[in-house]
C-alpha cells in the first residue's frame, strides 16, 4: 500500500509522524512518501519538501511567496502522480492542501483529510468544496463534528492527538534540577516563551515578550526554539543573561515552567494540558489583521477558549499586545488564585477533550477506507 501525506507545519509533522506510526503499527509494508518536518522524517526517511520551506503567514507574507507556494503546488502535483498512491492524507495547512484535494479528486485519487481546516473560523463556504472533494474528514475538536453536521457532512471525530502525546511524554519526563542541569538553566523559576514556528510571527512576537523580563528579576525566561528554526535567528533578539534558549524539548520546558506566554495556536493546548498557566500572544501585520479582523466567525483565537466557548486563558490581541498589558496580565497569572482557577479550568478542558487513542483509532479507519 503506497499513501501519500502532506503537512505544512510543525504540529501537522507531531500529529503526522503519530498517524504514521500508529499506520505501520497496522501494517509494516505501507510505503509512505511525503511532505513534513523531522518528526516524520525520523520515522519514514527525507521528506520530499521539509516544513522549513512551506512555512507562510498572513495575507501579505502569503502574496510575497506566491510564486514558491504556487511552484511547491505544480511541483507536488507531478510528484504524486509519479509516486502512484492508492490515497493521499492531507494535515491542516488549508490554503495548500485544499488545492490539492480539489485536483487529486479530480485524478480519482483518494483524498483523506485529517484535523480539519478551521472553516468554522472563517470561509465557512469552504465546507461545500469540501464536501464535494474530501472522501473522509477526521477531526479532532468535539465542537467539529456538530459544525460539519450543519452542512450536511458527516466526520469522524477522533478525539485529540495530543492527549496520547503528552501523556506518552510524561514517561520520560524529566524533574525540574535534571532538566535546568541538562539545558543549563539557572535555578530561578521558568517562565516559558512560545513564540510561534514561523519567522514572520517569531519576529512580531518574541521582541514584545522579552520586553517584560526586566520587571520579573525573580525568574528566568526560557524561548522554545521552533523545530522548523535554527538557534541562530532567535540570538538577534537577546540581550538580557536571564534568557535563555531550548531546542527540541518543548514538551520538557512545559513541564517544567511556572507560566507561559503563548503565540495562538496548537502551542496554547499544550500547555493547558500540561497545567502551566498563561497569556496568549497574538500580533500580525496590520493589512493582514484588518483582513481577517473582518473574515474570522469566532469569538477566540486560542484554541483553549475555543474548545470550552469562553475565555479561560487571557487573549492580548494585535494592539493589545504591548509591554503594559503584558506585564499585567503575567503578574496575574503568577498569583496564588488565578493560577488555582486555572487549574481547574485546565481539569474541565481536558474533560471535554474526551478519551485516549486518537491516532490509533484514526489510522484503523484509514486503512479500512484505503484497503481495495
Amino acid at each position: 500500500m503506497k499513501i501519500y501525506v502532506i503537512a505544512g507545519e510543525a504540529s501537522g509533522d507531531l500529529h503526522g509522524s503519530n498517524l504514521m506510526a500508529a499506520m505501520l503499527a497496522e501494517d509494516s509494508a505501507i510505503e509512505f512518501r511525503f511532505w513534513g518536518g523531522d518528526r516524520m522524517e525520523a520515522l519514514a526517511g527525507k521528506p520530499v519538501k521539509h516544513i522549513k520551506e512551506l512555512a507562510f503567514m498572513g495575507f501579505i507574507e502569503v502574496v510575497a511567496n506566491l510564486k514558491t507556494i504556487l511552484g511547491n503546488i505544480k511541483f507536488c502535483k507531478q510528484d504524486i502522480l509519479s509516486f502512484k498512491p492508492d490515497a493521499i492524507v492531507l494535515i491542516d495547512y488549508p490554503g495548500f492542501n485544499l488545492r490539492i484535494a480539489e485536483w487529486a479528486h479530480q485524478q480519482g485519487i483518494k483524498v483523506i483529510y485529517y484535523i480539519s481546516p478551521q472553516v468554522w473560523a472563517w470561509k465557512q463556504k469552504r465546507v461545500h468544496k469540501i464536501k464535494k472533494v474530501v472522501g473522509e474528514m477526521y477531526v479532532i475538536l468535539p465542537f467539529e463534528k456538530d459544525f460539519y453536521n450543519k452542512f450536511d457532512m458527516d466526520v469522524h471525530y477522533v478525539g485529540h492527538p495530543l492527549l496520547d502525546e503528552i501523556k506518552n511524554f510524561r514517561e520520560k519526563q524529566l524533574d525540574f534540577a535534571s532538566f535546568t542541569s541538562r539545558y543549563k538553566l539557572d535555578s530561578k523559576p521558568i517562565i516559558a516563551l512560545l513564540p510561534g514556528s514561523r519567522k514572520q510571527e517569531i519576529s512580531i512576537k518574541l521582541p514584545i515578550m522579552l520586553s517584560v523580563v526586566k520587571d520579573f528579576p525573580d525568574y528566568q525566561f526560557v524561548i522554545a526554539v521552533a523545530p522548523s528554526q535554527d538557534v541562530s535567528f532567535y540570538e538577534q533578539f537577546i540581550n538580557d543573561d536571564s534568557v535563555h534558549l531550548v531546542e527540541g524539548a518543548n514538551y520538557q520546558l512545559l513541564a517544567n515552567s511556572h507560566a507561559a506566554l503563548v503565540t495562538s495556536g496548537t502551542a496554547t493546548l499544550e500547555t493547558a494540558l500540561f497545567k502551566v498557566p498563561q497569556v496568549v500572544c497574538y500580533k500580525g501585520s496590520s493589512i493582514s489583521y484588518q483582513i481577517a479582523k473582518r473574515l474570522i466567525k469566532v469569538k477566540y483565537i486560542s484554541l483553549v477558549n475555543l474548545i470550552v466557548d469562553k475565555e479561560v486563558v487571557k487573549e492580548l490581541i494585535q494592539n493589545e499586545l504591548n509591554t503594559v498589558n503584558l506585564r499585567h496580565e503575567l503578574g496575574l497569572i503568577l498569583e496564588s488564585k488565578t493560577r488555582d482557577k486555572l487549574a481547574k479550568e485546565y481539569s474541565d478542558l481536558i474533560e471535554t477533550l474526551g478519551g485516549s487513542g486518537a491516532s490509533e483509532i484514526a489510522a484503523k479507519s484509514m486503512l479500512k477506507t484505503i484497503k481495495p
